[in-house]
């Protein structure tokens, strides 16, 4: 079981991400404190987790925890920043899961608090199979970056990257699966229609979908050349549509995200 104690400040589905990872990979931690404004929330929560306490509408109590995430969207950073300031430890590392609100911002907020930090959680850290790039604070040294790192790795990889990246991986990575669940999930669907069992059609799809991914990026082949490998292709004629689809939203998306 994981020691550091943890504060989250948000009671919704990052946090229960976070906590899944980390009940899958051991244990949660035994002191365990959410907060959040909406009660209902907050019990669905602990009906799943029943080892956490949870704090409704008192962010003061997650906050002098050892770890404190601020899962909340980003035009409540700034007010949920300064009702915690006060309350900050000098032991606590807070760390941010929002895009769009800078580093430097928060420093300004908090006060010169020095250990801060921004992620970009991935759904797949609730199965320990997590990408979640990380930017810290200049102001955040060495034995710190370590120790959280050795943490936030029971979820998954967690790169250190430049911070001008974290709305491009919250765009790719971040909101990723969400263009492909559904799709795996007709695909399977399909599959037990044509006669596979669920058992097979799970199998097929996952070797499939990996090996597809590791032929189009290590194969050594131009994209041309892995497209050209299949002669039958179900929608050739969509592909361009579905591709304009994905520009449209997605860049429309990252723009938002950076605020251009």
């Amino acid at each position: 079981m994981v020691k550091k104690s943890l504060g989250f400040i948000g009671g919704g589905r990052i946090t229960r991400i976070i906590l899944g990872g980390l009940k899958n990979a051991g244990g949660i931690p035994e002191d365990v404190v959410v907060s959040d404004i909406n009660s209902e929330t907050l019990q669905k929560l602990k009906n799943e987790f029943p080892e956490i306490l949870i704090a409704p509408r008192d962010n003061t109590a997650p906050v002098k925890k050892e770890i404190v995430f601020l899962a909340v969207h980003p035009p409540l950073i700034s007010d949920v920043l300064k009702e915690i300031t006060p309350f900050l430890k000098p032991t606590t590392f807070l760390i941010s899961l929002a895009p769009k609100v800078r580093i430097k911002n928060i420093l300004e907020i908090v006060k010169g608090f020095p250990k801060v930090a921004r992620m970009i959680p991935n759904a797949c850290s609730i199965i320990n199979q997590g990408y979640n790039p990380i930017t810290f604070a200049e102001t955040v040294n060495e034995i710190d970056k370590k120790s959280l790192l050795d943490f936030l790795s029971l979820l998954g990889e967690c790169p250190i990257v430049s911070e001008e990246k974290l709305e491009a991986y919250a765009v790719i990575t971040g909101m990723g699966p969400t263009y492909f669940w559904f799709q795996f999930n007709e695909l399977k669907e399909l599959a037990k229609g044509f006669g596979l069992s669920e058992k097979e059609a799970v199998a097929g799809i996952e070797k499939m979908v990996i090996g597809t991914i590791k032929t189009l990026f290590k194969s050594g082949l131009t994209p041309e050349q892995v497209m050209d490998l299949i002669p039958v292709r179900p929608f050739a004629e969509k592909e361009e549509e579905i591709k304009k689809i994905f520009r449209s939203i997605l860049e429309g998306l990252y723009k938002k995200l950076k605020g251009v």
